[in-house]
């Protein structure tokens, strides 16, 4: 169950899922949803879905929803795969992704697990 803290609200530039991570688009204040561990990640959306043009809240701290594209731990650092859903941030040495928080229980793909939100980077 989500804990949410900073909740923020943006203009969706295309179409955002529920609970996904989503990224800086094109223009100030508005999102796209997360599409590679490279994007520039900033939180995870809510667990209402929005289409392009309408406004979507996303969580930048505290515990947020986040339905997962993979196997994942709980401990383990998250990032965005190719549709926003969150898999194991896992850099190949000298390369740089983008996470977006840690995983608090285990689960599966399809899974939603508490992520607590903490936006940053990680090396290889």
């Amino acid at each position: 169950m989500a804990n949410i803290g900073l909740t923020k609200s943006y203009t969706a530039e295309g179409a955002i899922s529920a609970n996904t991570i989503v990224k800086v688009g094109a223009n100030d204040y508005g999102i796209l949803q997360g599409a590679a561990a490279t994007d520039k990640l900033i939180g995870i959306s809510t667990e209402i879905p929005a289409i392009s043009g309408e406004r979507a809240d996303v969580v930048h701290e505290g515990i947020a929803d986040l339905k997962l594209g993979g196997t994942v731990a709980r401990g383990d650092l998250l990032t965005s795969d190719a549709t926003g859903q969150g898999v194991t941030a896992a850099p190949a040495a000298g390369s740089n992704v983008r996470i977006i928080g840690m995983a608090l229980i285990s689960g599966v793909v399809g899974d939603i697990i508490p992520v607590k939100v903490a936006p940053g980077s990680l090396q290889g």
